[in-house]
């Protein structure tokens, strides 16, 4: 696949509902049955950590059920060599904890979407000159909208930011106001446990917190 058509499908799916699906812990036994519950609710983004039981089989799982407007992929990528299993088995998006450049530039020379984590202006422009397509801010829980509105000030127009660490749908609205452009959501959408009912029932709620906050 091009990288522009990559591109282009990531911003459909960023345009669609800026909400990344973080399923750490999933197993592939649970896969296809929270993916498919997340997709319905609205989602087309989803990533699978790599510190969960057999991610690689989960990734392959989800991506080969849901539709191309999804994109799918990994959360807590750490190594060059994790980016090329992940091109392997077909898989779109590469989500980092940090801002390493080698992990950023790998996931770019696959052909893949990049989304590092960043806590600071360096961290920042370093993971955007390497060719991230997006930024996570993480954790939130430290970058709070104070210092993210004051990052977005620096930082070239159009940059998307994304906090992740603690984000549950009642406090979604100082991050917005703040500028970012969507969220990563992890433990409060989804944990280890939940069955896939549940896990659309937190999914509804997130959505509709989103809509509510961004009518169209």
């Amino acid at each position: 696949m091009s990288d522009e058509s990559l591109k282009a499908r990531f911003d459909a799916a960023f345009s669609a509902l800026p909400l990344v699906a973080i399923l750490r812990g999933l197993t592939p036994a649970e896969a296809e049955g929270v993916a498919q519950t997340l997709y319905d609710s609205g989602f087309r983004m989803i990533e699978v950590p790599l510190n969960s039981p057999d991610p690689f089989t989960s990734i392959a799982a989800v991506r080969r059920l849901l539709p191309r407007d999804a994109l799918v992929g990994a959360g807590t990528v750490l190594a060059v060599e994790q980016v090329a299993r992940l091109k392997e088995i077909g898989a779109d998006l590469v989500v980092m904890p940090h801002a390493d450049t080698a992990v950023i530039r790998a996931a770019k020379a696959a052909g893949l979407v990049s989304l590092p984590g960043i806590a600071t202006p360096t961290e920042a422009f370093a993971a955007l000159s390497a060719g991230a397509d997006a930024l996570k801010i993480f954790p939130a829980e430290l970058v709070g909208p104070r210092v993210i509105k004051a990052m977005r000030a620096i930082l070239p127009a159009g940059t998307r930011l994304l906090p992740v660490g603690g984000i549950a749908p009642d406090t979604m609205a100082p991050f917005l106001e703040a500028g970012v452009a969507g969220f990563g959501l992890g433990s409060a959408l989804y944990a280890p446990g939940l069955s896939a009912a549940e896990v659309g029932e937190r999914a509804d709620a997130f959505v509709a917190a989103w809509r509510r906050l961004n009518p169209r």
